[in-house]
């Protein structure tokens, strides 16, 4: 007979686990895409490339007009 399951025993007994295997492939995906993100780096790592040196920041900043022409020669003195 039924045994008080109602029929139901294996497919309610192993429905949670397909679930759980959707739930989390969704995650994994989301979290791989989320990855491939170039942004990724700065916001963890505090930097915008490994490879980047202080002059190459530096250029950067004086060409953005964050610093004067005076400022950026003093600082590249300096480096």
């Amino acid at each position: 007979m039924m045994n008080g399951f109602g029929g139901m025993g294996f497919g309610m007994g192993f429905g949670w686990i397909f679930w759980l295997i959707i739930i989390g492939v969704a995650i994994w995906a989301v979290v791989r895409l989320a990855g491939n993100n170039s942004t990724h780096h700065t916001v963890f790592s505090g930097t915008s490339s490994p490879q980047e040196t202080p002059l190459d920041i530096l250029k950067k900043r004086y060409a953005r007009g964050e610093i004067t022409e005076a400022e950026y020669t003093e600082m590249r003195k300096s480096l």
